[in-house]
């Protein structure tokens, strides 16, 4: 009868349970590793008769067959290397298991019978407890990140004796306690909002984007402060629940980008490619369909800086995520989903100089509209608010004077997001204004009379697409939030109106 050691693999940013079996069968010396494994699972072989003959056991002259169960679904990773030893010392009686009989284990095993970390413990550890294991055995590196699944035993260890040893009751081991979450009572950034200066009006858009999870889109002239607004915004966003916390590491843990071991990922991420990023960085894939820049920005803030830059391929790859909230990404061996909840920031020149309306510029009518045309309709429909930066005059940047300080913005933001809280809070996978569909539009945002009337107008006006029309209504819904007031009402409308320069530049201030 084949002995069986339980540990798991990774499909997505997900973990499901995997059964290492190994067999010994009369025949030329031979380890067979089946059950779709790739490079890393095969070289498996060397790696564990490496590990046992340096550990003093005993290597059988035999046939080994492994099969690592459910067999139809393709495995990767080094985590296997510990499962697949541990199974071939049941299988040769080398190991008489008098402790923990159910338990599941993962780990890679060095040459010289040491375990070492690898990638997607979380997201094991979490599918472990799903499958009803309670007792999990890991890398000693790896016992923190392990411990952040609460339920569920961990211990660590640095060698593969010292495992077989704890698993046939020699010496005792202190289990390693569950981690708590505690979220911050404030983060800590190196940046703050009040050491900008001059663009108070701006701001104000910035608040109400970070409010609501809109997508923004920020165009003025070099050296107007888009990108030093941008790098601010994460400081103004509200603190990250537990489960997005824990949402947000495993896509870390998965990617191998996880650096504070043994703590969940606290801070909102903000993602800054270059503009040279391939559409593979950006939205994911590669020969094993790995995640990309728009899922580690999961919970975050994506910022596209020069996003006129990118390729246009590249930009319009993000439509559908942008919608979604997730993304698959599917290859001949792999075919992975993963979340991608994000809030879009953006930056641009209004023209190829950049000097645009100055006696400085230069660029022809042409240059200037073929430059903006790099951004397709569809993906400037799904830019919630966007604003031109104005320049900032002398006086202000030579003024002593300190706008509010991030913690006074962010206090704004989480009043209007606990308003959006209670209002989602039976609807799942919906946490703020932005990602409202079209059954929640209607339900949510409804205008006072006269604010009807003013979108009404704008709407015969500027024949905007239906997708337009829902995002000013989202937009108008968060200025009322931040007002506390449960309907829609005009002046909502009007600073909504306002909030698309590029689209329709004068479009506001015609209907007012």
């Amino acid at each position: 009868m084949a002995s069986i050691v339980k540990s798991f693999a990774i499909s997505g940013v997900d973990g499901y349970l995997v059964d290492v079996e190994t067999k010994t069968i009369e025949g030329m010396p031979l380890i067979v590793i089946v059950g779709l494994g790739d490079t890393a699972v095969k070289e498996a072989r060397e790696r564990v008769e490496a590990a046992l003959r340096d550990g003093q056991f005993n290597f059988p002259e035999m046939k080994i067959v492994i099969n690592l169960a459910p067999s139809d679904l393709k495995k990767s990773g080094s985590h296997f290397d510990l499962p697949i030893a541990l199974g071939l010392l049941l299988e040769t009686e080398q190991l008489d298991i008098k402790r923990w009989k159910d338990f599941g284990c993962i780990g890679e095993l060095s040459l010289n019978a040491r375990l070492r970390n690898c990638t997607g413990v979380l997201p094991m550890v979490i599918a472990a407890k799903k499958a009803g294991i309670k007792n999990i055995i890991v890398p000693r590196e790896s016992i923190h990140e392990a411990s952040l699944v609460k339920g569920i035993n961990v211990v660590g260890f640095n060698t593969l004796r010292e495992v077989v040893e704890f698993l046939e009751g020699e010496g005792d081991y202190n289990i390693q306690p569950e981690a708590n979450f505690t979220a911050p009572e404030e983060s800590i950034y190196p940046v703050d909002f009040k050491e900008v200066q001059g663009q108070e009006a701006m701001i104000e858009y910035i608040v109400v984007a970070a409010a609501g999870g809109h997508n923004l889109l920020m165009i003025g002239t070099p050296g107007c402060g888009k990108s030093m607004i941008a790098k601010r915004i994460p400081t103004i966003l509200p603190s990250m629940t537990e489960e997005e916390a824990l949402e947000t590491t495993k896509i870390y843990s998965v990617a191998g980008l996880l650096k504070g071991k043994g703590h969940l990922i606290m801070d909102r991420p903000f993602r800054a490619p270059h503009h040279n990023a391939s559409t593979n960085a950006l939205i994911g894939g590669g020969n094993d369909a790995n995640p990309g820049e728009i899922s580690l920005a999961h919970n975050g803030v994506l910022f596209l800086d020069e996003i006129a830059e990118f390729s246009k391929k590249t930009l319009d790859a993000l439509r559908q995520p942008m919608e979604d909230q997730q993304v698959t990404i599917s290859r001949v061996k792999y075919n992975n989903t993963y979340p991608a909840s994000f809030m879009l920031v953006a930056a641009m020149n209004p023209c190829p100089c950049g000097y645009y309306g100055k006696s400085k510029c230069r660029c022809t009518d042409y240059e200037v509209i073929k430059y903006r045309q790099r951004l397709s309709g569809p993906i400037l429909d799904r830019m919630d608010i966007q604003k031109y930066v104005q320049p900032v005059n002398f006086i202000d940047l030579s003024s002593d004077f300190s706008g509010k300080s991030s913690q006074e913005l962010r206090e704004r933001v989480e009043s209007a997001r606990s308003i959006q809280k209670n209002r989602f809070k039976k609807i799942t996978g919906v946490n703020n204004n932005g990602q409202m569909g079209h059954a929640l539009i209607k339900e949510y945002c409804q205008l006072e009379e006269e604010g009807q009337r003013l979108l009404q107008l704008a709407y015969d006006r500027f024949a905007y697409s239906a997708r337009t029309f829902h995002k000013y209504l989202k937009v108008a819904r968060t200025f009322a939030d931040m007002a506390g007031s449960a309907k829609i009402r005009k002046k909502d409308v009007a600073a909504a109106l306002m909030a698309r320069d590029l689209e329709k530049e004068g479009a506001s201030m015609m209907v007012l």
